[in-house]
């Protein structure tokens, strides 16, 4: 049995240099998005409860992480949960919302943040979460502000829809307040009023979406116009670096032509 796992472990681990190697010398995406897909179906399939995989996949998102600040990719933007996510079971909703908390809570005294100077940001209806996890992205948000090396954006109580409507009544206030006009209102005006306005690259160069499912679900309606999606035929909390690899390795090997 043992003879067995490390012989898997090596084949894994000369499959991730070989990717490696694939990808060494082409275009690496400035930005990345994910749609963190699979948790529920994967903690089924293990009969484990929602919550089981829900930490699983909690565990991945740090790994990611890592992946990028390795590979020079400057923002990393992860949909974690949506504001359809509300209408799921409270049980459920409120224990997803608790491993955000101390995920956050962790990730605050991680020095990664510091060292290679990452900026974290909430993205969403943030006011529709509980005020101790607003309280804790808040405290985080300040203490990397200043930071611009990269950015990680958690997309939480958001849907690209209500970005855009949240946009929306910006613009109209100000254009009733007079710090606007109509005439001013263009795309990249528009950007500007977005929740990720605060990035030099808002739009992904490549989205990916776990567990098979092949739809954005409203991730980054706008801003992913003219993203490279990679779809996973694996559930989140078994997303793995070569996973990642090959995705960055499918983007490469993409003609992107910006609908021109």
């Amino acid at each position: 049995m043992i003879n067995s796992l490390l012989r898997i472990a090596g084949v894994y681990k000369a499959y991730e240099k070989y990717l490696i190697e694939q990808i060494k010398y082409g275009p690496m995406p400035a930005h990345i998005g994910i749609i963190l897909d699979g948790n529920r179906r994967w903690a089924t399939e293990k009969a484990l409860n929602s919550t089981d995989g829900h930490w699983a996949g909690a565990k991945v998102g740090e790994e990611v992480l890592d992946w990028c600040l390795e590979y020079g990719i400057k923002t990393l933007t992860l949909y974690t949960f949506s504001t359809e996510n509300f209408s799921r079971p409270s049980e459920e909703v409120n224990s997803i919302l608790k491993i955000v908390e101390e995920e956050t809570r962790k990730l605050g005294l991680d020095s990664r943040l510091h060292t290679q100077k990452v900026r974290v940001k909430a993205i969403g209806r943030t006011d529709l979460l509980p005020e101790t996890l607003q309280d804790v992205f808040k405290r985080l948000e300040d203490e990397t502000s200043m930071y611009d090396q990269h950015f990680l954006n958690l997309a939480i109580a958001y849907t690209g829809r209500a970005e855009i409507v949240d946009a929306t009544k910006k613009i109209v206030e100000d254009v009733h307040q007079g710090n606007l006009s109509p005439q001013q209102i263009d795309e990249d005006t528009f950007h500007k009023y977005l929740y990720t306005a605060h990035l030099p690259n808002p739009n992904p160069d490549l989205v990916i979406r776990t567990s098979g499912e092949e739809r954005l679900s409203g991730f980054l309606l706008w801003q992913s116009a003219y993203s490279e999606l990679v779809f996973e035929d694996v559930y989140w909390p078994e997303f793995r670096k070569i996973d990642f690899l090959r995705a960055i390795r499918l983007y490469q090997r993409r003609h992107r032509r910006f609908g021109r």
